[in-house]
């Protein structure tokens, strides 16, 4: 071997000498125990993050806004929904409403292991985690609670921060809440489809039901939509998408057989039941407008807290009769709607007309008109009290009267026959203020009975009386009786009824004369209940009925009179024909703003208020020209309401008499035999009414009778109509044919439109 050939061989041992200790290096690198070791240091530090992660995450204190938002129900009295008002269609219901069956098809569609498990599945969390950083988004299984703590305390955004937290927080919550409140939770808080949120909104949309009345067959077809809401929403769904849902209910069962939560043969039964068509929810249209509105502010009087209120879960079930309350809408449409044409008469552009029908004995509103409803009237015409209630107003003065054993300014004590002068323009004797009103049309009445002054609604009457009651006096009854003292000044006027009532107060009052003199503030919420801590909690309500502000005795003879307005007096021609018992009293406002009757018998109290309003700025106008007529009176188109809603409203059954703890009044039968009088003065018949009588009799008789001459003021109800006179005839002469448009009627009672609007007329 040459040289080279040496050097050669000992470069080639180099070579191969180097390359073994490369090797050797990799290999001492990477040897199985420092793979192993470096593998488990990577746990141990996962492990570690994972307990910092742990400790580190708290289960937030409440869950997130939009969570929580729930809607509110607003029911009927039979426990109809009426509406659901919010900014979201949830209403969170208490596991126990919700059938066992139903509850366990969403454990067997979700999660058949939820009751064993400890919150979390691993193995679909890791591949959900995987499937976001690959960018394929919502991929991946997950357990009812891991959805329950995406719903309600996360958000839906796909991140590992947040998948992460959702692991945290799962794994603490079913540890800290249980598995029943978690059910609850993920059933309440989890979407539907067609905007519904938790499954009473959802039974609501797709069967038209209520949660408890759910079957199993429509549970599991509410179980199978949560994974695509709407692709298996059957109405929207295409031809594979109904057979997916199908497949996914039937999945459902099949799960529950397994389970042992459904016997074969129960599953052998089910039939998929299709959904209803999609309906829009009820909402704040017409009445339903006024009525929300009007309940929350009932509400928010009792302390409920407005904020929290908005935000959703309460159920408010209302006194409202789904019958009474469409009998009074179309009452409204019959007597005044139906003769309104705003294109041809601006002025029927101009009537509103607003209704409060009680229950006396519960205190419960029945029935509520408003107005058009919302948009086209925001202002509630039930409970706006800008407008004068007129001669309603006047039978308040004689209780005040009788409650405070007022007597005349010669020392007469008043009773319903009492004697009173009636001349027109007669000056009040004894007030502050002079005060001389004129009468209707300006009629002339000589010595009259306060029955027979009720019946006609005589101004000069009630202002004397007003006077010797004591202004004071009248307001102090009139609030007790739930009339808003801070819109009564204490001047001669106010006993024309010129302060601004509501017909809800007018109702009220009204319906403390029917209580025998319990005072009534008429309520529309008759239950509110809310859900706290995932139990439903009902607020404490105060009772509609209170105490006796009246005496018994002075309630009845006021009811007593009031018969005698509807038998013989302005009210006659629309309400006297009627098969029940009934009383009440008509008004109309000074120029002819508003006009009123408000009436009652033994079981329902409805005040019925209309008013002249401008639709341009809502402005006080006059009614007069209303329908084609004249004046429009308390008589007229509130009365023809009146009466034809409580035909309706009581089924055509008379029911019971008043049962009247009274002597005195139209309502009460004459005496056979004549008994002391109340009253020194002379009070006969036919001086009572001066008028054109078919046949004289004396002005007065020789001996004053101890009760209105007949019980009524008139044996005669049909006396001659239309026509003024310095001297009415008897009772009074009536404003013409029901409908009619006369010239000079002195009363409301029959036509309805006359002229000469005077306040406090009728």
């Amino acid at each position: 071997m040459g040289r080279a050939e040496a050097r050669r061989a000992r470069q080639g041992s180099a070579r191969r000498a180097k390359r073994t200790e490369k090797k050797s290096g990799i290999r001492r690198l990477f040897t199985w125990k420092k793979i192993l070791g470096a593998f488990l240091g990577v746990c141990l530090l996962g492990i570690l993050g994972f307990v910092g992660l742990y400790l580190y995450v708290d289960v937030p204190t409440d869950g997130n806004a939009d969570a929580k938002l729930q809607s509110n129900v607003y029911k009927y009295s039979d426990g109809k929904v009426m509406a659901r008002v919010g900014r979201l269609n949830r209403e969170n219901v208490a596991l126990n409403r919700i059938p066992k069956d139903v509850q366990r098809s969403f454990v067997a569609a979700e999660n058949k292991t939820f009751y064993q498990d400890s919150g979390v599945d691993l193995k679909g969390t890791l591949r959900g985690i995987f499937n976001t950083l690959r960018g394929q988004g919502k991929q991946g299984g997950s357990t009812i609670t891991q959805q329950y703590v995406k719903n309600y305390y996360l958000s839906q955004e796909q991140t590992v921060s947040r998948k992460l937290q959702e692991i945290v927080i799962s794994l603490k919550v079913d540890n800290k809440l249980g598995k029943d409140k978690i059910l609850a939770g993920y059933i309440n808080t989890s979407y539907y489809g067609r905007g519904a949120y938790g499954i009473q909104a959802a039974a609501q949309a797709y069967f038209r039901k209520d949660v408890e009345k759910l079957t199993v067959s429509e549970g599991a077809y509410l179980a199978s939509l949560l994974q695509a809401p709407n692709q298996y929403d059957w109405t929207l769904a295409s031809p594979a998408g109904k057979k997916r849902v199908q497949e996914r209910w039937a999945y459902t069962l099949d799960n529950m057989v397994e389970m042992h939560w459904l016997s074969p043969q129960e599953r052998a039964k089910q039939k998929f039941e299709i959904p209803k068509d999609p309906k829009p929810l009820p909402g704040l249209t017409g009445q339903s407008s006024y009525l929300v509105t009007e309940a929350k502010k009932e509400l928010f009087a009792q302390g409920v807290d407005e904020k929290q209120f908005e935000a959703g879960g309460w159920t408010v079930t209302l006194g409202i009769d789904r019958k009474k309350q469409k009998d009074l809408e179309k009452a409204v449409q019959r007597k005044l709607s139906a003769d309104l044409d705003p294109k041809t008469r601006k002025v029927d552009a101009d009537a509103q007309l607003g209704a409060t029908s009680v229950d006396p004995k519960t205190g419960h509103i029945v029935a509520m008109y408003g107005g058009a409803g919302y948009p086209k009237h925001y202002t509630n015409n039930a409970t706006r009290a800008d407008y004068q209630p007129a001669s309603t107003f006047k039978p308040l003065i004689l209780a005040s009267a009788m409650e405070n054993n007022a007597v005349t300014h010669n020392g007469v004590p008043i009773t319903p026959n009492t004697v009173y002068d009636g001349h027109n323009r007669r000056p009040v004797v004894g007030g502050d203020i002079p005060f001389a009103p004129p009468n209707e049309d300006e009629a002339q009445y000589g010595n009259i009975s306060v029955q027979t002054a009720t019946n006609n609604s005589v101004n000069a009457v009630f202002a004397q009386m007003g006077a010797d009651v004591g202004l004071k006096n009248v307001k102090e009854t009139a609030v007790k009786l739930g009339m808003d003292g801070s819109r009564m000044d204490v001047k001669p006027a106010m006993t024309l009824g010129t302060m601004g009532a509501s017909p809800l107060q007018m109702a009220g009052a009204y319906a403390t004369l029917d209580n025998h003199g319990k005072k009534v503030t008429p309520t529309l919420v008759a239950e509110a209940t809310h859900s706290v801590n995932g139990a439903e909690v009902k607020l404490p309500l105060k009772n509609p009925v209170g105490d006796q502000v009246l005496s018994r005795k002075t309630a009845d003879t006021l009811t007593s009179v009031l018969m005698g307005v509807v038998n013989d007096g302005t009210a006659s021609q629309a309400v006297k024909n009627t098969a029940y018992s009934a009383a009440g009293k008509t008004g109309t406002s000074d120029d002819n703003k508003s006009a009123w009757f408000v009436g009652y018998t033994p079981k329902l109290v409805t005040a019925v208020g209309m008013f002249g309003e401008s639709p341009k700025g809502g402005v006080q106008v006059s009614l007069k020209g209303t329908g084609g007529g004249g004046r429009v009176n308390g008589g007229g188109y509130p009365a023809r309401v009146w009466a034809d809603y409580t035909e309706a409203a009581l089924n055509g059954n008379p029911g019971p008499d008043f049962d009247l703890d009274a002597t005195l009044g139209a309502g009460v039968p004459p005496t056979p035999t004549p008994t002391p009088s109340d009253t020194p003065s002379p009070s006969a018949s036919p001086s009572e009414k001066p008028s054109k009588s078919p046949s004289p009799t004396p002005s007065k008789p020789s001996t004053p009778p101890s009760t209105p001459p007949s019980g009524r003021p008139s044996d005669d109800p049909s006396t001659p109509t239309g026509g003024t006179s310095s001297n009415p005839p008897n009772g009074g002469t009536q404003g013409g044919d029901a409908g009619g448009d006369t010239a000079g009627g002195t009363t409301d009672g029959t036509g309805g439109n006359k002229v000469n609007s005077v306040p406090g007329f009728n």
